[in-house]
């Protein structure tokens, strides 16, 4: 059986029910598309419910800055570094990694700055006002981010990343170990320089703002479905999504499956250089969060969140693709570096880790907008690990560009075509 709408014209299918997904959808709706979201998880399930939190409105630097060159023998060497590949991996993702290292040249960082930057600046407002909207003002916090270095020397490895984002607009407070503790009390003495983001925010509980976010979307006529796309492929003007069961059939898709995107576009013959970069958290009760803030012990890349439902400790990026199974010993390693940012941290007899797929592109930038060889299908994916920071703009963006609201060059800097 054939799933039809009253209008094909104005059907939207959003594959994929992360926080990504669930903004598309909720800003199609509200231009009165008729809305369906597939996913085989629950919404808000994966990486919408297990990230950081954070919103970086000035978060322009790409993963691969120049000098990238001299770190990567490390990546294969150190196992608890914050950014390890496997040695029974380095085969997989060597494509990969040759174009994460070109996208490293100067020229090339420029470009990428510009295009995150025209993606997030406006992030905190953005997700102030969708909040709003969305009935969960309170979830969206904007006493700053604080991130924190040992010392000077280790502050100036990073001094070029910092220079670029103050380049943007970013607002940084330069603070020494009285300011570290002014804002902070139990931040341990192996950190004694800090540098405060008064303008960034972060999220208070990810999983919920997200199926606030869904509920909202319900609201206004969207309908979810959870299953598996089995198989896409056309039918006349429209496109055909066969599911377990039955057939849908809309004239735009929506491609927001985050790291499952690229085998979703490659079997209809579009080939992109998505990798999952493998995040893990730790996450801790309530009670044993002395921290009032988002900190980032920055010289380990931990990001340590309050949360209402606990201490998370997330970070590190780790490459293996989707079937190696999750190390718990790469998880527990957070609970080790945030213990030596904050020593009042108790370590429990349990803790609950995490493990989840982020879609990673090599040059930073996720893939949004049309792809020009297939009418009708969209792009809203690869937005590695500020999914959170992006997805509103996103919404918004493929929102303008499915009615037509919007000059195609905006989004030139996203568009698939970039990958040859």
């Amino acid at each position: 059986m054939v799933a039809r709408a009253a209008s094909e014209e104005n059907r939207v299918i959003v594959l994929g029910a992360g926080i990504v997904g669930l903004c598309v959808a909720y800003s199609l709706a509200k231009t009165g598309l008729d809305v369906t979201v597939i996913d085989p998880q629950p919404p808000a399930s994966q990486c919408s419910a297990g990230n950081a939190g954070a919103i970086s409105s000035r978060a322009v630097a790409p993963l691969a800055m120049p000098g990238l060159l001299k770190s990567v023998p490390g990546m294969l060497l150190d196992p608890t570094g914050p950014l390890y590949i496997p040695r029974s991996y380095i085969l997989s993702v060597a494509p990969w990694l040759l174009r994460f290292i070109a996208a490293s040249r100067p020229e090339r960082v420029n470009q990428i700055a510009q295009g995150l930057n025209a993606l997030h600046e406006d992030a905190v407002t953005l997700h102030q006002q969708l909040a709003q909207e969305v009935g969960c003002r309170e979830r969206i916090r904007t006493n700053g981010q604080l991130h924190l270095y040992p010392d000077r020397q280790a502050l100036d490895k990073d001094r070029r990343s910092w220079a670029l984002k103050a380049s943007y607009g970013l607002v940084i407070e330069e603070v020494d170990r009285a300011g570290i503790l002014a804002l902070e009390p139990h931040i341990g003495d192996a950190y004694n320089v800090g540098l405060f983001l008064p303008d960034q925010a972060w999220v208070s509980e990810p999983r919920q703002y997200a199926l606030c976010i869904a509920e909202a979307a319900r609201a206004r006529g969207v309908q979810f479905i959870q299953t598996a796309a089995e198989h896409i492929g056309r039918q006349g003007l429209d496109w055909r999504i066969d599911c377990a069961g039955t057939s849908l059939t809309a004239r735009h898709i929506v491609l927001a499956a985050g790291a499952w995107s690229g085998r979703l576009l490659g079997a209809l013959g579009v080939k992109v250089p998505l990798e999952s970069q493998r995040g893990y958290h730790v996450q801790l009760h309530r009670d044993a969060a002395p921290i009032s803030r988002q900190v980032v012990l920055a010289d380990r890349k931990v990001f340590v969140s309050p949360l209402e439902s606990g201490l998370r400790i997330a970070g590190t990026v780790e490459f293996g693709g989707f079937s190696r199974p999750p190390s718990e010993k790469r998880a527990q390693l957070l609970l080790e570096h945030a213990q030596a940012g904050i020593p009042a941290l108790r370590r429990p007899a349990q803790a609950d880790t995490w493990m989840g797929h982020r879609p990673c592109l090599p040059d930073s930038l996720p893939v949004i907008g049309a792809v020009p060889s297939l009418r009708g299908m969209w792009c809203a994916f690869g937005h590695g690990h500020l999914g959170v920071t992006g997805s509103a703009r996103t919404g918004q963006w493929l929102a303008e560009a499915i009615r037509g609201d919007m000059h195609h060059d905006k989004l030139k800097p996203y568009e698939v075509a970039r990958f040859g």
